[in-house]
Parts: C-alpha cells; sequence; structure tokens
C-alpha cells in the first residue's frame, strides 16, 4: 500500500505527503490543541480549533489563517478511484457507459420522464445483456447514441436534467 498521506485542504487543494516527511516534522506541543514547527527555518505555531477523528477532518489557525483540512487513507484513495465517492449531495446528470458495448434498445426518448430504477437501455457486453436504469427521477435532455452503436467505457449515453 502507499505509504503517503492524502490531505485535502479547504476543500480544494489536494496534496499527497510522504509518510516519512511527517514524521520528520520538528514538531513540539505545547498544550492540548497548541502547536510550534520548524519548517524551512520559519516559526510556526498552529492550533487545532475543531477536529473530528472519526471523519479525519479538522479545523486548524496557522499562524493568523484558518484552514479546513481532511485526512485521507488508501482505502478512501481506493473509493475515489472507483468512483464510488459521490456525495449524497451530488447530482447525476449523465449516464455514462460502464464499459465498452452494443447499444441493443433504448426504453426511453428525448423529454420523457422518467423514475429512479427505471430502464433507460441495454447494453450488451462480452455476450451479457447490461440493462442501464435511471439514477434519479429526472427529465431525458439528450440522448446522444442509437440503437446498434457500439460504445467504449465512458462514452456518455444519456443526459438528464
Amino acid at each position: 500500500m502507499n505509504k503517503n498521506y492524502r490531505v485535502k485542504v479547504n476543500h480544494t487543494i489536494a496534496l499527497e505527503i510522504p509518510k516519512n516527511e511527517v514524521e520528520a516534522f520538528d514538531t513540539l506541543q505545547s498544550s492540548k490543541k497548541h502547536y510550534h514547527s520548524i519548517d524551512k527555518y520559519k516559526s510556526v505555531s498552529a492550533k487545532i480549533e475543531q477536529s473530528n477523528f472519526e471523519e479525519r477532518t479538522y479545523t486548524v489557525r496557522v499562524n493568523a489563517n484558518s484552514y479546513e483540512i481532511k485526512i485521507g487513507n488508501p482505502l478512501d484513495a481506493l473509493i475515489e478511484k472507483m468512483g464510488l465517492s459521490l456525495n449524497q449531495n451530488q447530482v447525476v446528470n449523465s449516464i455514462k457507459a460502464p464499459m465498452p458495448g452494443l447499444i441493443l434498445e433504448i426504453n426511453v426518448k428525448e423529454g420523457d420522464e422518467v423514475k429512479e430504477g427505471d430502464y433507460l437501455l441495454v447494453l450488451e457486453a462480452m455476450k451479457m445483456e447490461n440493462a442501464i436504469t435511471a439514477p434519479r427521477d429526472a427529465v431525458i435532455k439528450a440522448i446522444t447514441i442509437k440503437q446498434g452503436d457500439a460504445v467504449d467505457k465512458n462514452q456518455l449515453l444519456i443526459e438528464m436534467e
């Protein structure tokens, strides 16, 4: 497994820090939530303002600036790489081919209202028929393929709104 820490700062900046570099930090804990470190000959003061150990999220004030920090682990990286980290608040607006194959049938047309779980199309891959269903209630905005088309993995099939 990878020996790096994956750190996200303020929900946007993603860093990968080698474990040996973290262990080499010259840091002194001056109280329960206060730390002092020297980084490249500069003095750095840090205070943990909020922490959630289970979710590995922290609000840290470094000198005069406050940062939201999320510390990831190798399992988090694997889940993200597999595309399984969809936030509950995210809305899926497109259906992409999960694998290369052949479109056998399309069960909807543009403008149709669909419910979560409705069958949208059938994709044949490796001699197996795979039913692709609606991930949520939606209206079909565009269909970018037709029956008989060969599609590649991650190719856009249907757009929803």
